[in-house]
C-alpha cells in the first residue's frame, strides 16, 4: 500500500460531545522496506480487528495515524473524562493487544518499550479556535 499525499484535507468525524485530543508522535526505523511493511500492516484489510475494537473499548472515539518519512504522527481523541494511564494500563491487558505491540516495535525505533512509553505526547504550542482551545 502506497502513502498518497492531499492537499484536500480529511473529513473529520462530529461527536455530539466535548472531546480531548492527544497528539503523539514516534519514530520508525529508517529503512523504506520496514516502513512500508509498517503501513501495510496498518491498511484496514490488514490490521487485526482485536486492535480498533479494543482502542473503542478504553474510550478512544478516534485514532489517525499520519507519516512522513519515517516519522509517525498519531492523534487521538477521547471524551472529556478519559485518563490516558488508566486507559493504557487496561488496554495492555485485552486480547491480542500485547502481541500487536510486539510485532510493531519491529518497525520501531521504541527499545521494547510500553506503547504508552513509546509513543510520545506532545504539548501544544499554538491553536487557532474562537476561544483559548481550553
Amino acid at each position: 500500500m502506497e502513502v498518497k499525499k492531499t492537499k484536500v484535507g480529511y473529513t473529520q468525524k462530529k461527536h455530539n460531545q466535548p472531546i480531548k485530543r492527544y497528539c503523539q508522535t514516534l519514530d520508525l526505523i529508517d529503512d523504506s522496506q520496514i516502513i512500508q511493511e509498517y503501513i501495510d500492516a496498518h491498511a484496514k484489510t490488514n490490521h487485526w480487528k482485536e486492535i480498533p475494537t479494543g482502542l473503542r473499548d478504553i474510550g478512544i472515539l478516534e485514532m489517525e495515524i499520519y507519516i512522513l518519512g519515517n516519522r509517525l504522527f498519531m492523534i487521538v481523541e477521547t471524551g472529556l473524562e478519559f485518563d490516558w494511564d488508566v486507559a493504557f494500563s487496561k488496554l495492555d491487558t485485552l486480547p491480542r493487544q500485547a502481541e500487536w505491540e510486539n510485532k510493531m516495535s519491529f518497525f520501531q525505533r521504541s527499545n521494547g518499550k510500553t506503547s504508552s512509553e513509546k509513543w510520545q505526547l506532545m504539548e501544544r504550542i499554538f491553536c487557532l479556535y474562537d476561544s483559548d482551545g481550553e
